[in-house]
């Protein structure tokens, strides 16, 4: 089968709920990255096959195909087509894999691959509260659906809990982690590890979310978001705006485009688990993919898994034993920010970048996602 290469990969900074970015239109947003991408890979946008972008929240400034609607804000060739798609969190990972598995199939030589969100303007969960106030219902109401999981509460909130419940992680073990995260990403923010993969955006030039004010006197503080339950804000990925964008080509078009590949898709894998716990799939994920892959954790340099909440990744690295300095080195989403549908196409420029700065082999991206899945990929950098 054909390699997939990435030769290109940028992101926007993430802005904070409110922030710098949330004045712009997510169309706008996207727009930079696809213009910047090309830019960058010296391009010609008239040879781009096709574009997959994710988005979570379609709706409003954000329907309408925003893949389409981000590529002709741009300015670019209109013969280009794109399509939108939502896996929930991880849309713009998934974007990576159907842009991949384009290129690995022969049906494209070159596939851009990203995504966009911006809270701010567009809520969290807006076409369910949406859809509900205008009459049109909700999709955990249906007769099949009470009939196999009845009238239990279908929340990332309630799976996080769940979560924390199960492998008994403690209020104080998510609060330690997400300390962590803030100083990592402070960390990487100082030494300029950011700043190769971000295009300033609108005047904002580095991500807003790190808090170097943040301790553990003052997440011990906050009030839980249940009653009697152990997650708060602090140990809560940030409602953030962002946009990120990879380029994938095939070896053909590395070679006539004269590209530079960066890293290769190695392996990809997307599991379905659990609709009420929900967030536990990057645990059947990272295995499905490593198998796939014919490698095991040790031999892993970097991971990426998105911070949803601090629980989810402290039971996943419970259940496979991933030793923590390689984990989510330069901070995440507690950090940094989940713009929904851009976060999996940001950790994966991210992992991209790491792994050229810090001269590692191979990298994994995994992703917990609403309705209960998980994408995982294992990139492999190009030498």
């Amino acid at each position: 089968m054909p390699e997939a290469f990435i030769v290109g990969a940028v992101r926007t900074p993430v802005g904070r709920r409110k922030g710098a970015l949330s004045g712009v239109h997510p169309a706008d947003l996207g727009a930079h990255v696809l213009r910047a991408l090309l830019e960058r890979a010296r391009v010609d946008p008239g040879a781009v096959d096709d574009v997959h972008f994710g988005c979570v929240s379609q709706i409003g400034a954000q329907s309408g195909n925003i893949a389409r609607t981000a590529w002709l804000s741009a300015g670019l060739p209109q013969h280009v087509p794109g399509t939108t798609i939502d896996r929930q969190c991880g849309s713009s990972q998934q974007a990576v894999h159907f842009a991949a598995q384009a290129v690995g199939s022969g049906a494209a030589d070159l596939v851009v691959a990203g995504g966009v969100e911006v809270m701010s303007l567009v809520p969290i969960a807006s076409p369910m509260t949406v859809g509900v106030q205008a009459g049109t219902g909700n999709p955990y109401t249906g007769d099949g659906w009470r009939e196999h999981f009845g009238d239990r509460e279908v929340s990332q909130f309630r799976g996080a809990e769940l979560i924390a419940e199960k492998w008994g992680i403690s209020r104080e073990d998510m609060e330690r982690y997400a300390l962590h995260s803030h100083q990592r990403a402070l960390a990487a923010q100082a030494a300029g590890d950011f700043d190769e993969e971000i295009v300033p955006a609108f005047g904002l030039t580095a991500d807003e979310g790190p808090r170097a004010d943040t301790t553990l006197e003052k997440m011990a503080g906050l009030k839980t978001l249940t009653k009697d339950g152990r997650l708060t804000a602090a140990v809560s990925s940030q409602i953030s705006d962002g946009a990120a964008a990879l380029l994938i080509a095939s070896e053909a078009a590395v070679r006539h485009h004269d590209l530079t590949p960066l890293a290769r898709v190695h392996s990809m894998a997307v599991v379905g688990s659990d609709p009420i716990h929900m967030l536990t799939g990057p645990i059947p994920a990272t295995e499905k993919v490593l198998d796939r892959a014919g490698l095991d954790l040790d031999r892993i340099d970097l991971v990426e898994i998105n911070e949803a909440f601090a629980s989810v990744v402290l039971a996943w690295q419970k259940e496979l034993g991933a030793p923590c300095e390689r984990v989510n080195p330069s901070g995440g989403a507690i950090a940094l920010g989940h713009p929904l549908g851009a976060t999996g196409a940001r950790l994966m420029t991210t992992l991209v970048h790491q792994l050229r700065r810090t001269g590692g082999r191979y990298g994994l991206q995994t992703m917990c996602e609403g309705g209960g899945m998980a994408n995982a990929t294992v990139l492999e950098r190009v030498r």
